[in-house]
């Protein structure tokens, strides 16, 4: 099964919903086929007021081009489209922003840059993000890098276009939102989803000590859902929660008895089991 990540945005941005096909969709291990299959399912669920956003990226240009329009016919409202990533010594400025040029210029739905470093070895230049913001079709950017210098960075110089900067972990919500970011995807929404919103709510409205104790109590859970045990600790963490996580797609494994009892103190010692 496949998690998706709530997408929640504040002052200035359009649309709260959820993300498929992200980095806890397990997208790489699955056929288009799959894919496709599990955006048109989350759109069948899902509220027409709830936007979905789907992850789109491939390894090449084409591929991502035909899966956008894809994800599109099967009920996507925008595209994520994750950098390509396995020449990533090619991959400079000028081939990414050729690349989310000609797939937002065939894209019929906006598009939205995803830059993950842990998982491509990638940043995204900021140089590239900055000129791709003017694109009409290219709306905004999933930073999940952690750098909120970097984050600010883009704020800064995007902050004439109609693009939206989003946070892309609740680990450093707070202090994305505090350097002008309007949202975030957050994979930890998949279990404390009201807590995450609570975040952000305390943010826009100024409530910054309050923000900041909460803030510090999900970073522990975040990193261990994220960074230390990734999906097989998402997944079991679901399960805790009375979601369902069910079981990760080869070659992940389960977590160890050893790890699932790190997992839990994770949790159990913030207040959250």
């Amino acid at each position: 099964m496949n998690q998706s990540s709530l997408y929640c945005c504040g002052q200035g941005a359009k649309h709260n919903g959820f993300v498929v096909q992200g980095s806890n969709g397990e997208f790489p291990f699955l056929t288009s086929s799959e894919r496709l299959e599990v955006v048109s399912r989350v759109r069948q669920a899902l509220p027409r007021d709830k936007l979905l956003l789907a992850g789109s990226g491939c390894e090449s240009t084409q591929a991502t081009v035909e899966m956008t329009v894809s994800m599109a016919q099967v009920g996507a409202d925008a595209a994520m489209v994750v950098t390509p990533c396995y020449y990533h010594g090619r991959m400079n400025s000028a081939a990414l922003i050729h690349h989310y040029t000609k797939v937002a210029d065939l894209s019929p739905i906006p598009v939205v840059l995803y830059s993950v470093p842990a998982n491509t070895g990638l940043d995204l230049p900021v140089d590239a993000a900055v000129t791709l913001s003017q694109h009409p079709n290219i709306v905004g950017i999933k930073d999940s890098g952690g750098d909120v210098t970097r984050i600010g960075l883009i704020v800064h110089k995007t902050r004439r276009q109609d693009f939206q900067v989003l946070a892309g972990s609740a680990g450093f919500l707070l202090a994305s939102y505090a350097v002008g970011a309007v949202g975030g995807v957050c994979a930890l929404a998949n279990v404390l989803g009201a807590q995450v919103c609570q975040l952000e709510r305390l943010c826009l409205t100024g409530q910054w000590e309050d923000a900041q104790k909460l803030q510090h109590r999900l970073i522990e859970p975040n990193t261990a859902v994220t960074q230390r045990f990734g999906i097989p600790g998402l997944k079991k963490t679901m399960d805790w929660f009375g979601y369902y996580g069910g079981p990760c797609r080869a070659p992940l494994r389960e977590l160890s008895a050893p790890q699932e009892e790190a997992l839990r103190l994770d949790f159990t010692s913030n207040g959250w089991l």
